[in-house]
């Protein structure tokens, strides 16, 4: 399997371009090395969306922000350990600065159920999925086929992750406050370029065989670097 463990924390946001440079160093120089250094962490990958691609939405929802961060653990209950609820609890002042600035953000902690193909790309798709009321058997039955690599030139390896609704949103929402979209599940496609991974979203997902879903977003991201456990220097 050639994603890392078996969960996965998705974040994504929008920053004012007036934040953009403190933003993008927070996450460089102290964050992402923070949250990976986290037992149960295993590795993070950084993304920027790419600029010659629209990202979509459906009327009434934003579409994919700007930035996306994709942490992989060991497990689900990685995300709900009391090594990472300290984290969360008692962020840097950077982090506290900064956390506060983010714009339409996203955050799923989520189960990897689906995950074909070997190997990661340079570039990144993703289709943000809604599934249909007692539809979820179905449509991961029918996403088994549709993520096979196999016969995508471009395309490296094909993954789905299904949110935890329990632990999904963002952190600064009262636990018992409704989360919209906080079960959505998200499809990820690795590929070595931007017009392959957009051909197969098209082809699999977006406009392809009617899926029992809907399709809330979709974008296409390029890589800015990743961090392993193994990357960060033992103390």
């Amino acid at each position: 399997m050639p994603l890392a463990g078996k969960a996965m924390l998705l974040t994504s946001m929008d920053i004012d371009p007036s934040d953009e440079t403190d933003f993008n160093r927070w996450y460089d120089r102290e964050h992402l090395e923070e949250r990976v250094a986290i037992d149960g962490f295993l590795e993070a990958r950084r993304y920027v969306a790419h600029s010659g691609v629209a990202l979509r939405a459906m009327p009434d929802t934003r579409a994919q922000p700007k930035y996306l961060c994709l942490y992989s653990t060991a497990d689900l209950d990685v995300l709900d350990s009391p090594a990472y609820r300290k984290a969360l609890a008692d962020p840097t002042d950077w982090s506290s600065k900064t956390m506060a600035r983010f714009r339409n953000m996203i955050r799923s902690v989520a189960h990897i159920t689906i995950s074909r193909g070997n190997g990661r790309g340079a570039v990144l798709g993703i289709v943000r999925l809604r599934p249909t009321t007692g539809g979820r058997d179905a449509l991961r039955a029918g996403l088994r086929d549709a993520l096979d690599p196999a016969g995508l030139d471009g395309i490296i390896s094909m993954h789905l992750i299904e949110s935890d609704p329990a632990l999904s949103g963002p952190t600064h929402i009262d636990a018992s406050a409704a989360k919209p979209g906080a079960g959505d599940w998200f499809v990820l496609i690795d590929g070595t370029g931007v017009g392959a991974v957009s051909q197969a979203m098209a082809a699999r997902l977006t406009a392809g065989p009617a899926l029992k879903a809907d399709v809330i977003s979709s974008g296409v991201y390029n890589l800015m670097w990743d961090l392993a456990r193994s990357d960060i220097p033992a103390v």
